[in-house]
């Protein structure tokens, strides 16, 4: 098992990132956001530089955060701005040597028709193209179709061969159970429990059921809210877990909810370091010991 995360919750600035990043004692970022963009957007110019600081540094990117399909993505849209993203994202993983790339499942859509049978035609394409390059695909429960609930989350798995699993510890938490007809939040250990065996990466983010007032997300340190961080941990080191665990704090930006929750209690550095310190004491206290990202492993 191996620690990374989603460095620019730090800082969009990617010598910010490395250097946080080092100073947990950590040599691996799952890329998210430079200067803005998601890092298959960014510019020719801006990848290289990036390219060449990482290599400097010997810190990695262990896997692309991408913004594949996402909650802000409509399965409606044309696939060529799907396929646009693909296009974009494969040389850079190749250069970089990323082998896993984290997509979603399409926003979910207001009345019945969800258009199922064309997420599932796109979400197996996706698959196909980025497995025959030897990329893992991971499919996040986030706020997208097949994140409305561990059944949905199964029925995936079923639909689209071959595609793993980044299970996110605090999403249950904030989205509303689609399987069960009262209105209830999701719980983050049945949904663990339901999909552990497919699950090839972790995020780690915690928080509070939304204030019922406002229906606002609240956040946490890991092991303070409701998403069994501590127990998930312990649960994955009984199973001989030893993928990637990624820090996601929402903390200082939540990237759906601008003033979500108690951001800004410190800088955002502070705040991410902090919350990678708290991470590292919980795994100690269960005798979860991690190693450093092996470059080119599988993720």
């Amino acid at each position: 098992m191996y620690l990374s995360g989603i460095a620019d919750e730090a800082s969009q600035d990617i010598d910010v990132q490395i250097k946080v990043t080092q100073d947990l004692g950590w040599n691996a970022i799952e890329s998210r956001n430079i200067n803005g963009s998601n890092i298959h957007d960014i510019t020719h110019e801006d990848f290289e530089k990036v390219w060449k600081k990482l290599k400097d540094s010997n810190v990695y990117i262990n896997s692309f955060a991408s913004a594949i399909g996402n909650w802000a993505k409509d399965v409606r849209d044309d696939f060529s701005i799907t396929m646009a993203e693909i296009d974009r994202a494969l040389p850079r993983m190749k250069r970089l040597g990323t082998k896993a790339i984290r997509i979603m499942s399409y926003k979910v859509l207001e009345g019945e028709d969800q258009f199922i049978r064309e997420r599932y035609r796109r979400l197996n394409q996706i698959q196909a193209i980025f497995s025959g390059e030897g990329i893992t695909v991971l499919h996040e429960n986030c706020m997208n179709y097949c994140g409305m609930s561990y059944q949905h989350t199964l029925d995936l798995l079923e639909k689209v061969p071959g595609i793993k699993l980044v299970f996110d510890t605090g999403n249950p938490v904030i989205i509303k159970d689609a399987s069960k007809q009262e209105d209830v939040w999701q719980d983050s250990w049945d949904f663990y429990s339901h999909v552990k065996d497919h699950i090839a990466y972790v995020h780690i983010k915690d928080g509070l059921n939304p204030d019922p007032e406002n229906n606002k997300e609240i956040y946490t340190f890991p092991g303070e809210g409701q998403g069994y961080v501590r127990e998930i941990l312990a649960d994955l080191k009984e199973i001989g877990y030893d993928g990637g665990i990624s820090i996601e704090p929402h903390l200082a930006s939540v990237f759906h909810n601008g003033d979500a929750g108690n951001a800004r209690l410190q800088n955002p550095v502070e705040i991410y370091k902090s919350y990678g310190d708290k991470l590292m004491n919980l795994l100690k206290s269960i005798d979860y010991k991690p190693k450093l990202f092996r470059p080119n492993e599988l993720i």
